[in-house]
């Protein structure tokens, strides 16, 4: 129940000095002494603060009326452009501060004006002032700027299974954490969450624009994928699908945000409709094919150049017929053609005019060696060595793997018969090494088997081991080198042609030195091959050089045969 306002006294008769001359200052004092009465330490009345009645209480009740009241919103929804979120204003320090509101309602103090205009106003709605903790509001700001920021979005066209894509851009927003401390303030003194506040946000414009896209689809993505394309290179006829081109299509903005087509023409060369006419295409050119007849050296088979087609001009075709119809979309790849070195018509003048050398090695038939002998005569033959090039034995043949084309063989490893992929090549690197020999050119790296092994020269015999051992030679007769190499099941043959620098050239064999006999070992390795004992031994080989039937210079090729190990294979006791 509210207090009763205090009454204030009549006055009924005044003498007549103070109506002449002092009513003014006698009404005055009464009426300041009236206001001070009826204002004295309450709320004038019709006073509200949000909603809520606080006429005629003292400050004090009044307070605790307040303080029963609900603080504000629990929530408080926000929106960043197209997302929403919610704050929840306890948490983020928002309060209302009920002391200084409170000084709003109160009077202002004792002073006649003050008192005076209490008996003649009355309360109304006092806004609240509401309090901030400003680093609670800017830590759940910047939660909600987690969830609600957001990277604009360009506006892009892909193509997916021959069909076009549009992505719609997207405008971005970044929260404005320090100007949206105040933007809830409002908010928070309307006391509802129903309605939704709009916070401050920094935007940033797509760069590909929606109106963009649009032109790209129309101008060329639509076109693009309209109809096939149908190609010519050397002669291969072949026709790209939409579905084919899209995977290896693309538009790309430029700095100016205009999408612009972007072909992955490698891509695009790697995919089954067009790597298959391709490869029919002669990539690599073949030389002229040579052989000794005689002393001399004829041409047995003519050049053929080879026709590359590169990235860039698979590109350069397709791109221009994606934006055309009917017919138009037809067109020629560019290639380009690579001249072999060895022609009919520039043999002669290479110097490539007789057989410098030839050396055939023979050997026992068996499966693995016929395919590893047969594949690296594949990749020598035909070979050319350019005056003051060096030619390798590694770098011509190449790992001895599966996927080179060769198979497991025996060969030396740790000074015994092993099984290893290629084993049998080391005969044909040393019917190399024996036409190198004989052809006078400059051994550059060359290595001897470690154990001497029959089929071969003494001294006069090479192995290669990929990454470890090569067999190499320079070219310093001053005219091109022809390798021809051939074989059968039984044997290897390889033949150096050119311009001889030396009337001739033979071989000269010193005696055996450092002997030492071989030991007998007993395995039982599962891989184990058994192995024939055999002396080892050091010689000396001496290459003769004669002009003019006269001998201009001696070469000493010196080599060390550790002996070679009788190995008996025998089966483990839990094999017998």
């Amino acid at each position: 129940m509210r207090p009763r306002m205090p009454s204030v006294p009549r006055i009924t008769s005044l003498p007549p000095l103070a109506l002449a001359g002092g009513a003014l200052t006698v009404g005055v004092g009464g009426l300041y002494l009236a206001g001070l009465l009826v204002t004295g330490g309450e709320i004038e009345a019709g006073t509200t603060v949000r909603g809520v009645d606080l006429g005629g209480l003292t400050r004090e009740e009044a307070a605790r009326t307040l303080e029963r009241q609900p603080a504000g919103p629990e929530v408080l929804p926000v929106k960043v452009g197209d997302r929403r979120a919610t704050v929840d204003p306890r948490q983020a320090g928002y309060t209302l501060d009920i002391p200084a509101t409170l000084d709003r309602a109160t009077p202002t103090g004792a002073d006649p004006v003050s008192a005076i205009g209490g008996l003649f106003r009355s309360g109304g709605a006092i806004e609240p002032v509401v309090h901030v903790d400003e680093d609670k509001a800017r830590a759940a700001l910047g939660k909600v700027a987690d969830t609600v920021d957001q990277k604009a979005r360009d506006g892009a066209v892909s193509f997916e299974d021959g069909r076009v894509e549009q992505v719609a851009p997207r405008t971005g927003y970044a929260l404005d954490v320090d100007a949206s401390v105040d933007a809830l303030r409002a908010p928070f003194l309307r006391g509802s969450a129903d309605s939704v506040t709009v916070l401050p946000a920094r935007e940033t414009a797509p760069k590909v624009t929606a109106d963009e896209v649009r032109r790209a689809v129309r101008e060329f993505a639509r076109p693009a994928m309209s109809a096939p394309v149908t190609l010519t290179a050397g002669g291969e006829r072949f026709t790209l699908s939409p579905a084919v081109l899209g995977k290896h299509l693309t538009m790309r903005p430029d700095d100016d945000g205009r999408l612009t087509p972007k072909l992955d023409s490698r891509g695009l060369r790697t995919a089954p409709e067009v790597a298959g006419p391709l490869n029919k295409l002669p990539a690599a050119p073949r030389n002229a094919q040579l052989a000794p007849s005689g002393d001399k050296a004829v041409v047995t088979a003519d050049a053929r150049a080879g026709l590359e087609v590169t990235d860039k001009a698979l590109g350069k075709a397709v791109l221009p017929l994606l934006t055309r119809s009917g017919t138009d979309r037809a067109g020629e790849v560019d290639t380009r053609r690579i001249q072999p070195e060895v022609t009919r018509e520039n043999a002669a003048r290479l110097g490539l005019t007789e057989k410098l050398s030839s050396f055939t090695v023979n050997f026992e038939p068996a499966a693995y060696r016929t395919t590893n002998v047969g594949r690296a005569v594949d990749l020598i033959n035909g070979s050319v060595v350019m005056p003051g090039e060096t030619w390798s034995f590694n770098r011509t043949v190449g790992a001895r793997t599966e996927a080179n084309g060769f198979v497991d063989g025996i060969m030396i490893y740790d000074d015994q018969y092993a099984k290893a992929p290629g084993g049998g090549v080391s005969a044909v690197a040393t019917t190399v090494f024996n036409a190198m020999f004989f052809a006078g050119v400059k051994p550059v790296e060359h290595g001897a088997h470690s154990f001497y092994i029959e089929r071969y020269p003494e001294g006069r015999e090479a192995t290669v081991a990929w990454g470890s051992l090569d067999l190499k030679f320079a070219n310093d007769s001053g005219k091109a080198v022809y390798i021809q190499a051939e074989s059968t099941e039984t044997s290897v043959t390889v033949s150096f042609l050119g311009t001889r620098k030396y009337d001739e050239i033979t071989s000269v064999k010193g005696p055996r030195t450092q002997v030492k006999q071989p030991e007998t070992k007993v395995s039982t390795d599962e891989q184990c091959v058994p192995q024939t004992p055999l002396e080892g031994f050091d010689v000396t080989v001496e290459r003769v050089f004669r002009d003019e039937g006269r001998e201009v210079k001696r070469e000493p090729f010196r080599t060390h045969y550790a002996p070679r190990n009788e190995i008996v294979c025998e089966e483990t006791p839990d094999e017998l």
